[in-house]
Parts: C-alpha cells; sequence; structure tokens
C-alpha cells in the first residue's frame, strides 16, 4: 500500500453502513421505489456527504440484493418483473431440490434451519413482514448451505439476496394481512422434517411442488402483475 493510499477506518465503515443504512430505509418506505435510480450526486448533496461515501453505501446495498448496477450505469433498486420472478421460482426449485435431496443423505444438524421456521412462524402470528422475510431468507440459505456444496450454494445465494430484497419490498408495500402464509410456514417445517428423516428424494420432491405452491402465495399478496415495459423490465 503506498504512502498516499488512505487506510479504512472505523469511522470510514460506520459512515458507509450507516449511509447503506438511510438508503435502505428510503428502498423499503417506497420513497426510492423498484427501478427507481439512485443519482450518487444527488444523494450526496442530500445527506451532507461526499460522493464515494455513497458510492459505497450503494456497494453494500447491491450486495444485499437491494439494488443492481452495471458497469458504466447507475444503480436501480431492484426491480423484478412477474415473468421475471415466475422464472426465478423454477430454478429456485431445482436448486433448492438438489440442496435438500443432498442434506438429508448427509443428516446434518438441522437446529438452524428449525429456528427459522419458528422465527417464520412467530412473524405470521404477529403480521411482522420484516421478520418473515429475514427468517424466510435465512431458511433458504441454510438451506443450501446444508448441501455442502460450495458451487450450489454460490448460485442460490446470488439468486435468493435480490430475490428476498425485492419480496421484502413488495410486502412492505401491500402491508396485508399475512395470515395467508400459515400453510407456506408449515410446508418450510415438512422440508425440515424430511431431511431430519433422511429422505433424499422425498425431500427434493417436496421442496419442487412447494416452490410451485410458494410461487402463487406470492402471486396472489406480491408480485406486481402486469409492470411491465418494452424490455420486459419494470422502469
Amino acid at each position: 500500500m503506498s504512502a498516499h493510499t488512505p487506510i479504512p477506518n472505523r469511522s470510514d465503515d460506520l459512515l458507509k453502513h450507516g449511509l447503506a443504512d438511510r438508503l435502505r430505509a428510503e428502498i423499503v418506505s417506497g420513497t426510492l421505489p423498484p427501478g427507481e435510480r439512485i443519482v450518487e450526486r444527488v444523494w450526496a448533496q442530500k445527506y451532507g456527504v461526499a460522493q464515494a461515501s455513497i458510492r459505497e453505501a450503494i456497494n453494500i446495498l447491491e450486495r444485499d440484493g437491494f439494488v443492481t448496477k452495471q458497469p458504466g450505469q447507475t444503480a436501480q433498486v431492484i426491480s423484478l418483473t412477474e415473468l421475471d420472478i415466475a422464472q426465478l421460482y423454477d430454478v429456485r426449485a431445482a436448486l433448492e431440490g438438489m440442496a435438500a435431496r443432498s442434506a438429508a443423505l448427509a443428516r446434518p444438524d438441522v437446529s438452524r434451519l428449525s429456528s427459522h421456521v419458528s422465527g417464520m412462524r412467530e412473524a405470521v402470528a404477529t403480521n411482522n413482514a420484516d421478520d418473515l422475510v429475514e427468517c424466510d431468507l435465512n431458511f433458504h440459505l441454510e438451506l443450501s448451505r446444508l448441501a455442502d456444496n460450495p458451487h450450489l450454494q454460490e448460485h442460490a445465494v446470488r439468486i435468493l439476496r435480490p430475490f428476498f430484497a425485492f419480496f421484502r419490498l413488495r410486502l412492505s408495500a401491500s402491508e396485508g394481512d399475512l395470515s395467508s402464509w400459515h400453510k407456506d410456514v408449515e410446508a418450510h417445517q415438512r422440508i425440515v422434517d424430511l431431511i431430519t428423516e433422511g429422505e433424499g428424494d422425498l425431500a427434493e420432491h417436496y421442496v419442487r411442488r412447494s416452490m410451485g405452491r410458494f410461487a402463487q402465495t406470492a402471486r396472489q399478496n406480491w408480485i406486481p402483475h402486469g409492470e411491465s415495459s418494452s424490455n420486459g423490465r419494470s422502469e
């Protein structure tokens, strides 16, 4: 490292994470809706910070799936169409079905999976959308980890984080009753049970079938019907 290269310190780290939290709040509240461009100069002026600090905050949100950013282009809030979501459920069915089968054959410790199901159940009971999404995401991340296949896990994480970030935005915007998610929560419990019982083939089949039901719940509750542009994506 050269003598002129700044050394990151704790205050820099706190600043970028604090800015990321503020931008995330703008996204979740709908101030920055799906597809909205995040212009670094504008938000740097609004928050009274350097553009580089906003850029670092955006990088954190990109990692967490809340924004997308292509080289040389302005970052945008994650936006998925109805077709995007349907196709992602198909890919998830294949990946997570494989993960469930591998996990069931390995007979791993499923205590974390079980705790995430309990968290989902509690979130539905208290109508807490944020907790529901967080526990649901963590369940599926843990399922992919239990497969003990780093290639599968890499692809699963790449899909799951932006998927659930968009899920969080839509569910927060709907402000609806979460009681309809009860059956889906118990489906997650059944996945845990099949893995615990070592039923590899049944676990894979059940996950694949359940993804169809999860997709139907999503379609009824938070998929943005008909929101598309000429290139097939929301703008």
